[in-house]
């Protein structure tokens, strides 16, 4: 049988206060992905860091360990995308509306976001999603000319290095951040553990995908005031 999306999932659930969030595909591939990236950072901060490594010791299984956990990053993402269902969350993590732009115009001036209707991913997300695929990409390319050291001249391994190093460290701050913002968000934790969410928290977060997962739209809510045409002044004369 295969995977079904969101829109197809709907039917799945009873007409409760709950809603479908991530299907297993999806939870699979972050949670392993996260996996993957916690043993990259704890490997690589025994590598760098010189009381970590004495106490680890056995550098070599360390820098095997490092590498092929690294390597092995992009692979749940790439299995999981057998299910239809993650392909389209990836979708829509591609796609950005004008309600998102104005997310991130308020998020950047502090003017709260939680007035602004969101699909099921906000625009903070699609950003993070974003990013992290970029910088885990560039990651693996500097990895392997550092892993591979023979392949480049001296200068091209320098530049790897120098990326690499202050790319991680980037990376680890980044997703400090995504974690921080986890913890506060019990009903996002929800979703990603435990698969549904309430319909209440959803109307609040996520209210553009509440009501397609309901099977409806609110016209006022779906519609950027920003595409609305302009008034006509000789209209009321």
């Amino acid at each position: 049988m295969p995977p079904r999306s969101d829109s197809a999932a709907r039917s799945a659930l009873p007409r409760t206060g709950r809603l479908l969030r991530f299907t297993a595909a999806a939870r699979w591939a972050h949670h392993t992905t996260a996996v993957l990236a916690g043993v990259c950072i704890f490997t690589a901060a025994c590598l760098y860091i010189s009381p970590l490594a004495q106490l680890v010791g056995r550098r070599p299984l360390v820098t095997t360990v490092h590498e092929w956990s690294g390597i092995a990053l992009p692979v749940p993402v790439l299995l999981g995308m057998a299910s239809r269902a993650l392909r389209s969350d990836l979708g829509r993590l591609n796609r950005f509306a004008p309600h998102d732009r104005r997310w991130l115009k308020a998020a950047v001036r502090r003017s709260g976001t939680s007035g602004i209707p969101s699909g099921k991913f906000n625009a903070g997300q699609k950003v993070y999603a974003s990013w992290t695929a970029g910088a885990g990409l560039v990651m693996v390319g500097t990895g392997l000319l550092l892993w591979f050291p023979e392949l480049v001249s001296l200068s091209v391994r320098m530049g790897a290095t120098f990326v690499h190093d202050w790319l991680a460290l980037t990376i680890g701050v980044v997703l400090a951040g995504h974690i921080w913002k986890a913890a506060g968000d019990p009903g996002a934790r929800e979703g990603m553990w435990r698969r549904t969410v309430s319909r209440r928290w959803a109307d609040r977060e996520h209210r553009l995908w509440r009501q397609e997962m309901d099977g409806h739209s609110d016209p006022d809510t779906l519609t950027d005031l920003r595409t609305l045409p302009e008034p006509d002044p000789e209209s009321h004369l």
